[in-house]
């Protein structure tokens, strides 16, 4: 079992329940400091390998996850394993795919919908949930 992230780890976000998980934009140089115990892709095209546990989850720049059941339960078990993990939520540039899908973790986690956008600006990037449909998706993500 890996030790958790460090609440003041570089792209960290706590969750109402405390748990922790950093987003991260794959573009850039993997931070120093831990690595993550596991990661959740969210790109286009397949990613490398990683030394670490990851999904793939499909969702092209700018759009919303191909599969949509898939997301709900990937996030789900992303926010589980952060109990007692370090959990990584990566896009190419850690804003709109990595804020969504950090949003719709935040509804799992009990924060209501119509707030989660807002939540995660504040507590992860004021740049996080890049286009209406992804804020539309975090809306309605609830209901999916």
């Amino acid at each position: 079992m890996a030790e958790n992230w460090s609440s003041t780890d570089l792209g960290v976000m706590r969750f109402p329940s405390g748990v922790l998980v950093r987003g991260r934009g794959l573009r850039y140089p993997l931070p120093s400091g831990p690595t993550p115990s596991f990661a959740v892709h969210l790109l286009g095209k397949q990613p490398p390998p990683t030394e670490w546990d990851a999904r793939w989850l499909r969702w092209p720049d700018f759009w919303l996850p191909k599969d949509r059941r898939q997301a709900r339960n990937v996030f789900k078990e992303a926010l589980t394993r952060a109990a007692n993990e370090r959990v990584e939520i990566a896009c190419g540039g850690g804003h709109g795919r990595t804020g969504t899908a950090l949003a719709c973790m935040a509804v799992l986690d009990g924060v209501p919908a119509d707030e989660a956008v807002t939540f995660v600006r504040r507590h992860y990037h004021r740049r996080a949930v890049e286009t209406p449909w992804q804020r539309r998706f975090v809306l309605r993500f609830e209901d999916a």
